[in-house]
């Protein structure tokens, strides 16, 4: 089992990962002549010649909010805007960005190329679909009665894996394929399932989202239903990690201060992989000047809490990055701080500020914004 970091896990992440992307760049698009001085044809290739579209999730969920984010950070009048969509999660979205015209990114994880391997009509799966960058985890959710307290437990019971073709569906089965328990699997949506759950027709309702999941955290346990215990094996994919639910992320289904053990796999932005030198291969180019240099904008407190998990440099096993996301990396290789410069910074905080995670990291933020236009003023 991975050894666990002296730092908060969520801070450690977003300072140590996050800051060789606080450099924003020029957009390259050229500029466009005012939208009153158009025709019709010239707004309509304007428009479709800036956006980029990507499919998240359902209403409400992870996905969705972290595709809001990306539109509310990024979109930039004429020069780049981005399209969330509604989708059914992971599982699906690699269908729709590999075949559906018109998508060019999608939240997918890391256990996705694996899926798509096994569907034989598929080929050459891994030059269509690559990736952007390694966003954040999404853990494991097993609510069932408080009688459960460990996920062998189910063994042989009625075990819901939300929609056909989500995320959870395949996510969540492999995960307890790679457990070794085998259940009765049921596919109903969310809502249904946890009403299910109370009347006693399945016994477990699985959902893999990052956290808190909105659904998870709106469900009234009463005294009968909680988060199970999923305790971490060696046999499992190398695409799993151990993770922990805690009672700050869902005081409804978490007795106490101890932590649930689970499971977590990883989240990616894909892209699809168009012809180098194309109207969309130029537009993903755009985006990923966009997204890379202005990161630092995701990473404030009225973005999702997920966003400072991320690790844009992050590797993904099985995975080929996308070329453009991989050129802008080498090229702002350098100007990465030395870790020597985290270390200063956290010296420099008195005990009490330590002992915050959230002030402590909105101070990195300010201190390292701080340095980079000193940085810039000295170089000009």
């Amino acid at each position: 089992m991975p050894a666990r970091s002296p730092i908060p896990a969520l801070f450690a992440a977003a300072i140590l990962l996050a800051a060789p992307f606080g450099f924003a760049c020029e957009a390259t698009a050229q500029s466009s002549p005012p939208r009153e001085a158009m025709s019709e044809a010239m707004l309509s290739e304007a428009m479709n010649a800036n956006t980029v579209s990507v499919i998240t999730g359902t209403a409400g969920g992870t996905y969705f909010r972290i595709g809001a984010d990306l539109a509310f950070v990024l979109n930039d009048g004429d020069r780049i805007r981005v399209l969330p969509i509604l989708g059914k999660g992971a599982g699906e979205n690699a269908y729709d960005l590999r075949f559906l015209k018109g998508i060019d990114l999608a939240f997918l994880r890391t256990d996705t190329i694996e899926q798509l391997r096994q569907d034989k009509r598929l080929r050459n799966i891994e030059h269509h679909i690559q990736y952007v960058a390694k966003l954040f985890d999404d853990e494991l959710h097993v609510i069932a009665a408080k009688e459960i307290d460990d996920v062998r437990g189910l063994a042989g019971k009625r075990v819901s894996f939300d929609v056909k073709g989500s995320g959870t569906d395949y996510s969540g089965r492999a995960m307890f394929r790679g457990l070794g328990i085998e259940v009765k699997p049921f596919n109903v949506d969310q809502p249904t399932a946890f009403e299910m759950l109370k009347k006693g027709e399945i016994d477990a309702v699985i959902s893999v989202a990052a956290k808190p999941v909105s659904i998870v955290a709106g469900f009234d346990p009463g005294d009968r239903f909680h988060l199970v215990r999923v305790p971490y094996a060696e046999a499992i994919s190398e695409a799993y990690v151990p993770a922990t639910l805690t009672s700050a992320d869902y005081p409804k289904l978490v007795d106490g201060t101890k932590p649930v053990e689970t499971l977590a796999v990883g989240t990616i932005l894909g892209a699809y992989n168009h012809p180098k030198g194309s109207e969309r291969y130029r537009k993903l180019e755009r985006f990923v000047d966009a997204f890379f240099g202005q990161f630092d904008k995701f990473l404030t407190q009225q973005r999702h809490a997920k966003w400072r998990e991320v690790n844009l440099a992050a590797s993904v096993a099985g995975w080929t990055r996308f070329r453009p996301a991989q050129d802008w990396l080498d090229a702002h290789q350098e100007e990465a701080p030395p870790r020597d410069d985290i270390a200063r910074f956290l010296s420099e905080q008195s005990q009490d500020m330590q002992a915050n995670k959230e002030q402590i990291y909105q101070a990195y933020l300010n201190w390292r914004r701080a340095r980079n236009t000193a940085q810039g003023s000295a170089r000009r």
